[in-house]
């Protein structure tokens, strides 16, 4: 029996591509084991599956000052050792990674260990985390083909997102009974990232009263960010992150508001859901969610509004207009050529896993 070590975490984002591969890696009849950080949310996510986890120390490697700069680079450390036992212990035959800062030391482990890696690096250019791992993988996998520019020509291939297969059948009538909602009105999702976003929660709230005249809402709003003031309004309903019942909740929405990390828009893709991105601003990030934005702006699978002009009224407006011209996006989702990234990346793992 092969085996195989799934890492990466931080957020939901990079841990939703790993459980995509889950269900095939078993048809395979692979022993998965999964590495995460202590008490990330991937321990969560992970543990339904009932793949065993092992917790290591993560330090975050960051572009800016600050005083934790000086101490994290002890937490790599630690955790390098630690996926350094682990590794030679488990004896995998491939590591497969998603990226994260947790997910650095495994892959170096891995290298030191001689054990190959492949890395999935899901925004337009590469993050401080997989620019670290990337010479010690033999593959790296991207999701848009000018990413291909910014790899190395001999490990880069073209593979588009895992796409969770679950996500495909959803059920209408269970996610209006989970939220209460009736048939006579359109349903917006509104999703800020599995940590939440305090600027789209902000504007969504301001503007629920026009909103809710011609909508019901489904807001996934982060850990710690449900506002209970609200629960009393009809057709509103706000959940801290949804998980089983997300195929439900995607299968009920007419349109979608989210930000644009790079798993969350392949899926909106996948499903043909028209949307309004509003990515991370330049200010709060390295710029990939507005990267990412523009490319599927240009191939017309989505509406942006930068976080700069997000006002009560940008927003109303730009709903109004993404709803009226559904179908114009759906159509050019509809016209994309996606490809099946699993059995891509499955392919990629056969062949170069350890024999």
């Amino acid at each position: 029996m092969k085996r195989i070590i799934l890492t990466g975490g931080g957020t939901a984002g990079h841990v939703t591509p790993n459980i995509a591969l889950i269900p095939r890696l078993r048809e395979l009849g692979y022993d998965i084991q999964y590495i995460g950080s202590y008490n990330g949310i991937e321990k969560e996510l992970i543990e339904p599956f009932g793949i065993p986890y092992h917790g290591i120390s993560s330090g975050k490697l960051r572009r800016y000052f600050s005083v934790q700069n000086f101490t994290d680079p002890f937490r790599v450390m630690k955790g390098f050792g630690e996926a350094h036992s682990i590794i030679k212990e488990l004896k995998p035959d491939i590591i497969f990674s998603k990226g994260g800062f947790v997910s650095v030391p495994v892959v170096l482990a891995g290298k030191r260990c001689k054990v190959p890696s492949i890395i999935h690096e899901s925004d337009m250019t590469p993050g401080l985390a997989n620019k670290i791992a990337i010479p010690s993988a033999s593959r790296v996998c991207c999701n848009f083909p000018e990413t291909l520019n910014s790899l190395p020509k001999e490990k880069a291939v073209l593979t588009g997102s895992p796409i969770r297969q679950e996500l495909l059948s959803g059920n209408k009538i269970a996610a209006m009974d989970l939220c209460g909602f009736s048939a006579d009105k359109p349903v917006i999702l509104v999703i800020g990232g599995s940590l939440g976003s305090v600027a789209v929660n902000n504007a969504v709230r301001l503007a629920l009263p026009d909103l809710l005249d011609r909508f019901q809402i489904v807001h996934l709003c982060g850990k710690g960010k449900v506002d209970d003031s609200l629960n009393s309004l009809k057709g509103y309903a706000q959940f801290e992150y949804i998980k089983n019942e997300l195929r439900d909740i995607f299968a009920l929405a007419d349109i979608v508001i989210s930000r644009a990390g790079a798993n969350a828009i392949c899926e909106l893709l996948a499903l043909r859901k028209p949307n309004l991105l509003i990515p991370l601003s330049a200010n709060a990030s390295r710029g990939d969610q507005i990267l990412n934005a523009r490319s599927f702006e240009r191939q017309g699978f989505s509406m942006v509004l930068e976080e700069e002009d997000l006002t009560k009224e940008s927003l109303l407006e730009s709903v109004k207009n993404l709803y009226e011209n559904r179908s114009k996006y759906m159509d050019a989702m509809r016209d994309s050529r996606q490809q099946d990234s699993i059995d891509t990346i499955i392919g990629l793992i056969e062949e170069i896993s350890i024999k």
